[in-house]
């Protein structure tokens, strides 16, 4: 509904929607926003972190109000012009609700992290610039799934166990909270990696593309990090539907580059 009424937006894609909707009220620009209102909603009788993910697209031509007098004209313009790469987003961001509210935001210049101060009423720059490590000792993945995966990410896991690229170091730690944002976000602070690969029942993993992996890929880009599918950059990646999944690893440099070593094998 803010969406709607701030008269900036096109085009709005929505977990929660099987389709894109069209907006009516645009007077200052096209902007074609997606997004994921509620990340890890399973998590919530657990009072465990949730969270909400979004990226926004430079306005559409092709998807105008002029066109409302067809509506399938429109909605068929309207699915092709969400389904961008990541690469051609402007913004994204994401807002952590946790033991505090984190809103972290990319413009496509560096990554900054904002925390809300409820004494005010607003979000503060608490985390100018944020950087995450080159390297970090921390993995995010669901290993419940370990049966199912390829052989090869079957040898990177076991590699952590043993230090991983440093033969004979400390092994990894496991941390897993199954909340996108969460992972993300501590990713995002100490290093690591997160991961959601495809399985034997999902080989494409579970992870939406346009509104999960390819905003939180743009900010981790801005962060100094990398978004990866195992095959290459998420962003790079052309959706040819609104909820496509691709697999996801995401995180420290150097800890992508060594997991896609294995998978491209």
């Amino acid at each position: 509904n803010a969406l709607r009424a701030s008269g900036r937006t096109g085009v709005i894609a929505s977990e929660e929607e099987d389709l894109p909707v069209a907006v009516e009220e645009t007077f200052s620009g096209n902007y074609v926003v997606v997004f994921d209102p509620l990340d890890g909603s399973s998590n919530i009788d657990a009072g465990i972190s949730t969270g909400s993910i979004f990226g926004v697209y430079a306005p559409s031509e092709e998807c105008a109000i002029e066109d409302m007098d067809d509506p399938e004209k429109m909605m068929n313009n309207c699915v092709v012009n969400v389904c961008q790469p990541g690469e051609n987003l402007l913004a994204a961001g994401y807002c952590l609700y946790s033991s505090s509210v984190a809103f972290v935001l990319t413009v496509g210049k560096g990554t900054w992290g904002f925390t809300y101060d409820s004494l005010v009423g607003e979000f503060v720059l608490t985390h100018p610039d944020m950087k995450v490590p080159k390297a970090g000792k921390i993995y995010s993945f669901n290993e419940g799934n370990y049966a199912t995966w390829a052989p090869g990410l079957q040898q990177y896991m076991d590699s952590l166990k043993t230090g991983g690229k440093e033969s004979g170091s400390k092994p990894y730690s496991a941390r897993y909270i199954g909340s996108l944002v969460g992972d993300f976000h501590r990713t995002l602070l100490y290093g690591g990696i997160y991961g959601y690969p495809g399985d034997k029942a999902n080989p494409n993993g579970k992870l939406r593309l346009l509104y999960e992996c390819a905003p939180m890929s743009f900010i981790m880009e801005q962060a100094g990090g990398k978004g990866s599918t195992g095959a290459g950059r998420v962003l790079d990646v052309m959706p040819d539907k609104v909820h496509q999944r691709v697999p996801l690893f995401i995180g420290s440099p150097d800890e992508v580059d060594y997991v896609e070593s294995f998978l491209k094998k």
